[in-house]
């Protein structure tokens, strides 16, 4: 008699995008370039609108290339892999509960993966004795999946 399969925990992925705004400033950026460049003539103004909106969309593409994921029993929160069995119950903050958590509550030991045009954000202790870091703030668009994959994926 075949065993039942054990429940799969669904994996959870989101990508930290800059907003649109963001990219419309890159090209003013390269506009700026190519003003700067204007008295030296067409091709380097061609040249700075070009080179000028690149560099920007470059810089905002890396800032908005950070990654939440849960991956087997860890949070990957951009650069930090914490392991879930050192993490506390997620608190789920709204937008005013993330606003003062980043500003007046903030605890500068605390690691923070923060995006301050998404409103919403998760606060997770870090039980760990041996861990200075008393909490993990993450901005995130949902916070509800990312608690119920922090459950899934947490040992019984």
């Amino acid at each position: 008699m075949p065993l039942p399969a054990e429940p799969v925990a669904q994996p959870y992925e989101e990508r930290l995008t800059a907003p649109r705004s963001w990219w419309a400033v890159s090209v003013l950026v390269g506009v700026a370039m190519a003003l700067i460049l204007l008295p030296f003539g067409s091709l380097p103004l061609l040249g700075g609108l070009v080179g000028g909106t690149a560099v920007a969309a470059v810089v905002v593409s890396a800032y908005g290339s950070v990654r939440i994921r849960v991956v087997a029993d860890s949070l990957v929160a951009g650069d930090a892999k914490i392991p879930v069995a050192a993490l506390g119950e997620l608190e789920v903050l709204d937008k005013d509960e993330a606003v003062a958590w980043r500003s007046h509550k903030a605890d500068p030991r605390a690691f923070m993966l923060l995006r301050s045009y998404i409103p919403t954000a998760a606060r997770i202790p870090v039980t760990d004795p041996r861990d200075p870091t008393p909490y993990v703030y993450v901005s995130t668009r949902d916070p509800q999946a990312l608690a119920a994959a922090l459950k899934a994926v947490r040992p019984a």
